[in-house]
C-alpha cells in the first residue's frame, strides 16, 4: 500500500491510501502522461470516481480540500514525483470520517480520466478513520 502524507491542517495521519494495482496503473499512466493528480468529487456518474488528470489540469480552489500528496515509485523503486489527491470541500464534509484507499479493477473509467482507454478504472473504497475532525 502506498500511502499519502496528511495535508488537511491539523491531521497527521494518512487520509489516502494506494492499493498494489492502482500503483501499477499509476507508474504506466505515468510514464505516458508525466505527473499526475486526483480529484474525487460528489457528484453522478463519472464525478462519483476518482478523477486522474495531468497534474495541474484540474483547476483546484477554495472549493477542494488536499487530501494528501503520495510519493509515487517508479517499478525500479525510484521516486516518480508527488501525487496530489483533491477532494470537493462539500464531498469531504460527507466523508470526513472516512479514510480512502484508491485501487484499480477491470473495467472502463471515468470519460475525462486518464485511465479511461486501459480496460481499467479507479475506484475509491472507504473505511472509518480515527482522525479527529476540527
Amino acid at each position: 500500500m502506498l500511502e499519502a502524507t496528511a495535508a488537511v491542517p491539523g491531521e497527521t495521519a494518512s487520509r489516502v491510501g494506494f492499493t498494489r494495482p492502482a500503483v501499477a496503473l499509476l507508474q504506466e499512466l505515468w510514464e505516458h502522461h508525466g505527473p499526475l493528480m486526483f480529484h474525487q468529487s460528489g457528484g453522478c456518474c463519472d464525478g462519483s470516481s476518482p478523477m486522474c488528470f495531468p497534474a495541474g489540469e484540474f483547476r483546484t480552489g477554495a472549493a477542494d480540500v488536499l487530501l494528501g500528496t503520495a510519493r509515487l515509485p517508479s517499478p525500479t523503486g525510484e521516486d516518480l514525483g508527488g501525487l496530489e489527491f483533491w477532494i470537493s470541500a462539500e464531498q469531504f464534509e460527507y466523508w470526513r470520517h472516512t479514510r480512502l484507499v484508491i485501487d484499480a479493477v477491470p473495467g472502463r473509467g471515468g470519460g475525462f480520466s486518464l485511465e479511461a482507454p486501459t480496460g481499467r478504472r479507479f475506484l475509491t473504497r472507504s473505511e472509518l478513520c480515527g482522525i479527529e475532525v476540527y
